[in-house]
């Protein structure tokens, strides 16, 4: 069986027709028949090119609004026939089928319709396309004679090879196209299902197709390609590669402008500062080592809030990543590029801070844009463990005072900026806070008591007169009681242990303000 495969008839149907009349005129000047579709057709037509109509092909028009034009046995069996065998050439010259060589096809914007905000369930629906997953299938399962083409993106490599070949393919590239079709249908595919799959109970069609934002998906389907291979995973023995829903938002998405290629760990702790930045509305800098945050501030600037933040624990900073939830200026670039960091994720840069960072050659600098996460996945042996994203908030009117004595309106700004820093702490996690900005973090201890006592001990600033924020409920006095001893003033818990007056008793004995949010925000 020979490599390359003369084209010497195509089937052009496609949705996006951006480089379409270029590639056509490719195959024109190679004697290839164009056959075609609608709005394809015309478009082929109006560039001057002559095309025949997939109904004189078929022998019957397109019908049903469209729904039927390509689903006919001299379509399909012109793509699935083995060429050179006999039975198979029988049949298609008993029926008069003729052979297409090639198809190059793209999908109804199914994903970009279902996008749209009340879009209606009608319209929703007539955006699934049929008749070209069907082609694309029967032309890939046929890849040893029939070239599929899906993308826009692999027209030029394909255009450079038919002018090379005199209208040749090699089977190397229909086989390369044969994986990409499979991987197109089955995103496509996945996309629909997902979709449906959260309109629990079918509109009219005029009604916009309201989904359940609430459910979990019946059958969990994941469809991510590739973005890029990394040097390894954790460790160098493990392999590992970025995939991306591709969005282009969130860490997966984002922009690298400078720097060394970004590792596995590096993305990881990436996304941990990025998601902490994300919880405050005013002017923050975290700065993450293995996931925890070892210093976050606000500030009135991202200068202050860097040098609040860098306070903190500027031992453990060193190495680490950091994440801006506001443009990087100069300023701030300057005071950052005193310190070892290994990437910088931001909403921008401005040139001044390109300017300065771009001296640390090494250090990555990676452009970011809000994701909205709706699921958290986790991998457990056999299988995949799904929950709705941790996107609880509590305000001031939500908090209940337990103790005798109220917080101070200081103690209670401080509470809740420590509050919302302890949910991006791995459990269980006490962290300490005053004025907009951490002063100790105990994380991922396996007692309450002991990461009180651990996060008083990492404190380079003073803890008197900080507050004390907890994770999960108190199960025990000590723990609030160490927390006291450290120098917190205040403390603000979940509540909702059956040791829970205990622990309040203890807090007024200690003249305590103490505070209950009635949710806890473990992080494992």
């Amino acid at each position: 069986m020979g490599t390359e495969k003369r084209i010497r008839r195509a089937l052009l149907s496609v949705t996006d027709k951006t480089g379409l009349v270029e590639f056509a005129r490719v195959l024109d000047s190679f004697g290839v028949e164009l056959v075609s579709t609608g709005g394809t057709a015309r478009a082929l037509r109006d560039a001057g090119l002559g095309v025949q109509d997939i109904s004189d092909l078929t022998g019957f028009p397109e019908m049903l609004d469209g729904r039927v034009k390509t689903l006919h046995p001299r379509v399909h069996g012109g793509l699935l026939y083995i060429r050179g065998n006999v039975e198979h050439e029988a049949a298609v010259s008993a029926h008069g089928i003729l052979p297409i060589d090639m198809v190059i096809v793209n999908l109804y914007a199914f994903e970009k319709t279902a996008a749209q905000p009340d879009v209606a369930f009608g319209h929703l629906i007539e955006n699934i396309d049929i008749g070209g997953p069907s082609m694309v299938r029967s032309a890939a399962k046929n890849f040893e004679d029939v070239a599929i083409v899906t993308r826009v993106s692999d027209y030029p490599e394909l255009m450079e090879e038919l002018r090379s070949t005199r209208g040749c393919l090699s089977r190397a590239t229909r086989w390369r196209l044969a994986r990409l079709a499979f991987a197109t249908t089955a995103a496509y595919d996945t996309a629909i299902a997902n979709t449906l799959d959260a309109i629990t109970e079918a509109p009219v069609p005029s009604e916009p197709a309201a989904a359940d934002a609430a459910a979990l998906p019946t059958t969990l389907r994941i469809h991510m390609p590739i973005a890029q291979s990394l040097r390894y995973g954790e460790n160098p023995h493990q392999k590992a590669a970025l995939y991306n829903d591709g969005s282009g938002l969130g860490i997966a998405g984002a922009t690298q402008l400078q720097g060394k290629e970004l590792s596995f760990n590096n993305l990881v702790d990436l996304d941990a500062c990025w998601e902490l930045t994300r919880e405050f509305d005013e002017t923050f800098v975290a700065i993450i080592k293995h996931t925890n945050p070892c210093g976050a501030a606000s500030g009135a600037t991202v200068l202050e809030a860097y040098q609040k933040a860098l306070a903190c624990d500027p031992v453990s900073a060193f190495g680490g990543v950091i994440g801006v939830n506001r443009p990087v200026d100069g300023a701030a670039a300057e005071e950052i590029a005193k310190l070892f960091v290994e990437a910088i994720a931001a909403p921008s840069f401005t040139p001044e801070a390109r300017a300065r960072l771009a001296t640390k050659k090494n250090l990555r600098l990676v452009e970011v844009r809000p994701a909205l996460q709706r699921f958290v996945v986790k991998q457990v042996s056999g299988g995949l463990l799904v929950q709705d994203a941790d996107t609880a908030r509590v305000t001031e009117s939500e908090l209940k005072v337990v103790t005798w004595r109220p917080p101070t309106p200081e103690e209670l700004r401080s509470l809740l900026f420590a509050w919302r820093v302890s949910k991006h702490v791995k459990s269980n996690a006490i962290v300490y806070a005053r004025d907009g900005q951490t002063v100790g973090i105990g994380a991922g201890q396996m007692s309450r008591v002991d990461a009180a006592k651990f996060g008083a001990q990492k404190a380079v600033l003073p803890l008197k007169g900080t507050v004390a924020a907890s994770d999960a409920f108190f199960p025990f006095p000590d723990g609030l009681e160490a927390a006291a001893a450290a120098g917190a003033t205040a403390i603000i818990q979940p509540g909702g242990s059956v040791n829970d007056q205990a622990v309040i008793d203890a807090a007024d004995r200690l003249g305590l303000a103490m505070v209950v949010t009635g949710i806890r925000h473990f992080r494992h």
